[in-house]
């Protein structure tokens, strides 16, 4: 049975009515139009559907919709207007740690996390914040040069 749910979506206050168990991904995809967050595995295990829920990186393939009441969650669609995007945005590209991209909403959202919470990563500890997130064409060499430059770049932005 729907109920309505509450929360922050993107820096806005949004009220959704849907089954209480029904996976974020598919809310954010179907019901909200937000494409940018993927589906990969749909289990937990790619990070391609990564979000950040309460300042928590979260796969959404994994939250059921009925548990984010009064809760902020930000997609790749809110992240991308920040300056820590843009920051991330030119890392990614200069590092050449994009190829298909089908992956690389989940590694930003990721690497946002982990530069939040750590803003001066080594390459071990950027290893171990994108140990959920997989990616089959670039390469992880490539994707911790990235992060590890903007935390360079972006020290004061984190």
């Amino acid at each position: 049975m729907p109920v309505d749910v509450s929360f922050v979506l993107n820096g806005k206050p949004v009220t959704v009515t849907a089954d209480p168990l029904e996976r974020l991904l598919d809310l954010l995809r179907v019901e909200l139009g937000l494409t940018g967050t993927k589906e990969g595995c749909g289990e937990g295990e790619c990070g391609a559907c990564a979000v950040i829920v309460d300042g928590e990186l979260a796969d959404s393939c994994l939250v059921a919709v009925g548990s984010l009441q009064g809760s902020t969650v930000e997609t790749i669609e809110g992240f991308r207007e920040t300056e820590r995007f843009r920051v991330l945005e030119k890392a990614y590209a200069d590092a050449g740690a994009v190829q298909c991209g089908f992956c690389t909403p989940g590694m930003i959202m990721a690497s946002e996390a982990l530069l939040r919470k750590n803003p001066r990563p080594d390459a071990e500890a950027v290893r171990e914040g994108l140990s959920g997130n997989l990616c089959r064409c670039t390469g992880y060499g490539m994707i911790v040069e990235a992060v590890l430059d903007a935390a360079e770049k972006g020290s004061g932005s984190w």
